[in-house]
């Protein structure tokens, strides 16, 4: 150790000189950390990892893939990509999942939680974001661990957030598909409702005559034709009332006629929406692929003693070196 202008510097060769002058302090001092590090591993409670791996479907409309002709670029088969990567890990973190999980491990208590404690809840989320980590691999899947001082514990929970996250997207889904399905239901009815007063409208034309106007009035003209030529007088008068008729309510007919072509298109396309909307508020397709289920750790995961020790003991001699190289000067001076 050199001292000049009050500035002290170091270098090798004098921390090797302070270690062996001191050797027997640093000695103690690595002594007393290993063996406070060894007791405190010991008094450390056991964790252990259980993890599941899942992959997010694809979040294609199963009624457009199934119920209808169009073809979609996504099947109901492949995996989810970025998006909804994103959606399932949001789903996960959701704290409809986190409070089902801790109401039915009664965390609370599995925690060593005191339920009087100032600010229970906020311990206890921070606790339960401790022991359970969702992450994102690279390879667009998404992992839950869970970390617990009982392995079965550990697993349970695990298997259940992941199978939980079905629960979440099926109340979220079929809350929407329902109203969807109302609106096109009434729709449909209003529909129905407009096609039937047509129709009614047309039967009551039918009832008068008026069947086909183009075709009846030809053919009447031509009867008429035929029956003045012949004279007969009752069969002209006949065939003229039914002329008569036609040009009465012929535009009418043709008139709903058409609206009715319209009309009826509209009823299909409203009925295969119906038929959509109610696929989609009945179905119960899984919204994740389940790559490996969580199992039963037969290994701790934490504390790693041998860790704990080394770096303790690392720290503690390396403090006190920087102590003693700090003292020497100041001894000297």
């Amino acid at each position: 150790m050199n001292e000049n202008d009050n500035k002290i510097t170091f270098n090798a060769s004098d921390v090797l000189l302070l270690v062996k002058r001191k050797w027997k302090h640093l000695l103690i001092v690595c002594s007393v950390a290993f063996v406070a590090s060894l007791i405190v591993s010991f008094c450390l409670p056991k964790r252990y990892k259980s993890s599941v791996v899942l992959y997010p479907a694809n979040s294609t409309s199963v009624s457009k893939t199934l119920a209808t002709d169009e073809n979609t670029e996504k099947g109901l088969l492949q995996f989810g990509e970025k998006e909804e990567v994103e959606q399932m890990m949001q789903m996960l973190q959701s704290n409809d999942i986190r409070n089902r999980i801790i109401e039915k491990y009664n965390l609370i208590e599995h925690y060593k939680i005191d339920p009087n404690t100032k600010y229970l809840y906020t311990k206890l989320y921070d606790k339960y974001d401790d022991n359970v980590k969702i992450s994102r691999t690279e390879y667009t899947s998404v992992v839950v661990e869970v970390l617990d001082e009982s392995p079965d514990t550990a697993a349970l929970i695990a298997n259940d957030i992941s199978q939980l996250l079905d629960t979440v997207y099926s109340r979220m889904q079929k809350e929407r598909a329902y109203k969807a399905l109302k609106i096109v239901e009434n729709e449909l009815l209003e529909q129905e409702a407009i096609v039937k007063n047509i129709s009614d409208s047309l039967e009551k034309l039918g009832q008068l005559g008026v069947i086909d106007v183009k075709s009846q009035t030809e053919m009447y003209s031509e009867q008429h034709a035929i029956a003045l030529a012949s004279g007969n007088t009752s069969k002209v008068s006949e065939l003229q009332s039914k002329l008569d008729t036609l040009a009465k309510y012929g535009g009418a007919h043709n008139m709903l006629t058409s609206q009715m072509k319209e009309e009826v298109q509209i009823l299909a396309l409203r009925r295969t929406k119906f038929r959509e909307a109610k696929i989609e508020l009945e179905q119960d397709l899984p919204n994740a692929f389940i790559v490996n289920k969580a199992e039963k750790a037969e290994k701790k995961t934490y504390p790693i003693r041998w860790l704990i020790v080394l770096s303790t003991v690392i720290s503690a001699f390396l403090l006190a070196l920087i102590v003693l190289a700090m003292i020497e000067p100041l001894k000297k001076k």
